[in-house]
């Protein structure tokens, strides 16, 4: 059997989609927006071994499935196959039509950049020890400065930015972004500030300079750490700004004005985030304010930890996710009064599509500076996130929580006052 007959089966033959196989047949439309080309036999068993997002990944980032044009198109098309009506019936004749399970389901390792073997997870230490979450960090943030400052811009911020308008630039949301966790958090000049999870010092050189604030941020990446201490050196912050390449729970100062977390809930693991909050609140002035950003899942009925899945395996190992509810909930039972929570699930979409589109600007740097396989693990993660964020299958939220005084004041405005600087970034766009 042809394989464009099985790609019309699953896909309809009206998909607009271009296909072209290694046997010599083609479908769909010519010359439509989204062109799939399977390179071998061995794309088909890895499709076939793993059917959805690992399979496809398999196949593509070991180069035998190729994706030309708008990935976010092609994975919104192939995720609504998935949702095809096809008999249980059906697919065992297309299977036993594509050769039956012997020539399916051959031995095939999977791509090198699939590390998350049973075997490794035995080799680098209990489910986020101090070691294993920094083999864990270390294998997504240090792949490449130079390749984060082609995706990410300026900025350098690898965490949801903020669109204050529709029609605002990845760079003037992610200051936004910057500026609207400080202004929650309540930065005035002379404050202490510890940004945990910091990446690359944004926040903590936003923090410096525009509110005169001595910020400390750490990380678990040395590149990242690196970078930063080097940016902030050329911008005259280093009587402010502080990076370290340090675990947060072996920071040894305390008593900060307030606490910024973006973007390190989803590494700390369901079973610490009780300690990671009590531990945070320990570091806190009383009266200070504590932001937590995360990614989050719509609810808590499934598991927090995707093990099999695509992300973990290639992109965040041990990365897990939980509700806001159960968030803010531990959050207020480890010392903070929550005052403040909002969804920023269509900002997240709209920065993935940003980075999506840097990258694809950037593709033949990109594959030059980290290698072809490398370069397709993030093109597809990055389209993929994007998805998941359009449709609900992952949100982004900001809690906002303060650590009262003994005599239960909060220090709070009677309303929250950090929304005007809408006003601001429009003029200053």
């Amino acid at each position: 059997m042809a394989l464009a007959e099985v790609f019309e089966a699953i896909m309809g033959p009206g998909a607009p989609v271009e296909f072209h196989a290694y046997d010599g047949s083609s479908a769909g439309a010519a010359g439509s927006p989204v062109k799939l080309t399977v390179r071998s036999p061995i794309a088909v068993s890895y499709l076939a071994q793993a059917p959805g997002a690992l399979g496809l990944a398999r196949a593509y980032v070991s180069g035998h499935l190729d994706v030309d044009g708008d990935m976010f198109a092609a994975l919104s098309l192939l995720s609504k196959a998935q949702e095809s009506n096809i008999s249980w019936a059906d697919r065992l004749k297309l299977l036993r039509d594509l050769g039956g399970p012997k020539a399916l389901f051959p031995r095939i390792a999977p791509p090198p950049q699939e590390v998350q073997s049973a075997r490794r997870r035995l080799t680098i230490g209990a489910m986020h020890s101090k070691r294993r979450d920094a083999n864990s960090i270390s294998h997504h943030y240090d792949v490449s400065n130079r390749f984060y400052e082609w995706v990410l811009g300026p900025t350098m911020a690898y965490t949801c930015a903020c669109y204050p308008t529709a029609d605002a630039t990845l760079e003037q949301a992610q200051e936004y972004k910057f500026d609207l966790v400080a202004r929650k958090i309540g930065l005035k000049p002379g404050m202490r500030l510890l940004d945990v999870g910091c990446g690359w010092g944004g926040m903590v050189m936003h923090a410096a300079r525009e509110y005169g604030v001595k910020a400390i941020g750490v990380t678990l990446s040395e590149q990242q750490a690196l970078w930063a201490q080097q940016a902030i050196k050329k911008a005259g912050l280093e009587d402010l700004a502080e990076v370290r390449f340090q675990d947060y729970r072996d920071v040894p100062e305390t008593d900060f004005d307030a606490i910024s977390s973006i973007g390190i809930t989803e590494h700390i693991g369901k079973a610490n985030v009780p300690g990671y909050f009590a531990f945070l609140n320990g570091k806190l002035k009383v009266g200070g304010r504590m932001l937590n950003h995360c990614i989050t899942r719509p609810d808590n009925t499934g598991p927090s930890i995707y093990k099999e899945g695509f992300i973990n395996r290639y992109v965040f190992p041990d990365g897990e996710l939980e509700g806001p509810g159960w968030l803010a909930g531990e959050m207020n039972d480890h010392g903070f009064e929550i005052r403040h929570e909002e969804n920023l699930r269509e900002h997240y979409s709209k920065t993935l599509a940003a980075w999506c589109a840097n990258l694809d600007s950037h593709w033949d740097e990109a594959v030059e500076e980290v290698g072809q396989g490398t370069a397709r693990v993030w093109r597809l993660y990055m389209a993929g996130s994007q998805l998941g964020f359009d449709r609900n299958v992952v949100q982004l939220h900001q809690i906002l929580g303060v650590k009262l005084h003994a005599d239960g004041s909060s220090g709070m405005p009677l309303r929250p006052d950090w929304e005007p600087a809408v006003e601001r970034a429009k003029t200053s766009a």
